[in-house]
């Protein structure tokens, strides 16, 4: 019988992790405090410097990651809401994660929450970081597709390696007589 008492507490686990819950608060900290100096003192459009490859640009974006899905705040909350839930739900499912899975998810769950608030209490995401030639972003973008990467790139090292299988009963005694010939 399958028992579903990891992932009933979850959220809880979570709230104790030493690596997860800072990770997380940390990136909406910073991304919040980001869009908010941002907002107070730039105008909407201004950019510093005003040409470069790479420069602070205040704009606002009502849809996704680089401007996709524009006007679509209801479902990007709603949406937003089931990331929330399924990354919950991944780190609830196994009992142990490694470190970088578990920065994986603070990166992500920080992000998440970091644009969910936006949206939430300004109908937009503010966005400001400008590197040409992709769309303005921000903190909370950044954080998103890293953990994203972080998360990917654990998946492809663990595809290669072998799985420790535990042996299926005691292990065999050596015994001479049945060591191979070293003269084979």
């Amino acid at each position: 019988m399958m028992t579903l008492a990891p992932r009933r507490f979850a959220a809880a686990a979570l709230l104790r992790d030493w690596l997860v819950l800072p990770i997380a608060l940390l990136v909406w900290t910073l991304d919040q405090l980001a869009k908010a100096a941002i907002a107070r003192w730039m105008e909407f459009g201004q950019s510093i410097p005003e040409s470069g490859l790479v420069r602070l640009t205040f704009t606002t974006n009502t849809g996704s990651a680089f401007g996709l899905f524009p006007n679509q705040s209801l479902a990007l909350i709603i949406a937003s809401f089931l990331a929330v839930g399924a990354l919950l739900f991944f780190y609830g499912s196994r009992a142990k994660h490694s470190s970088g899975v578990r920065l994986s998810i603070g990166l992500q769950l920080g992000g998440a929450f970091g644009n969910l608030t936006d949206r939430l209490a300004r109908g937009y995401v503010v966005d400001f970081v400008h590197v040409s030639p992709w769309p303005v972003f921000n903190l909370a973008d950044s954080a998103i597709v890293v953990g994203l990467i972080l998360l990917l790139a654990i998946f492809i090292a663990d595809t290669g390696r072998p799985k420790s299988v535990p042996w299926p009963g005691p292990p065999p005694e050596w015994r001479p007589d049945t060591a191979p010939d070293p003269g084979c």
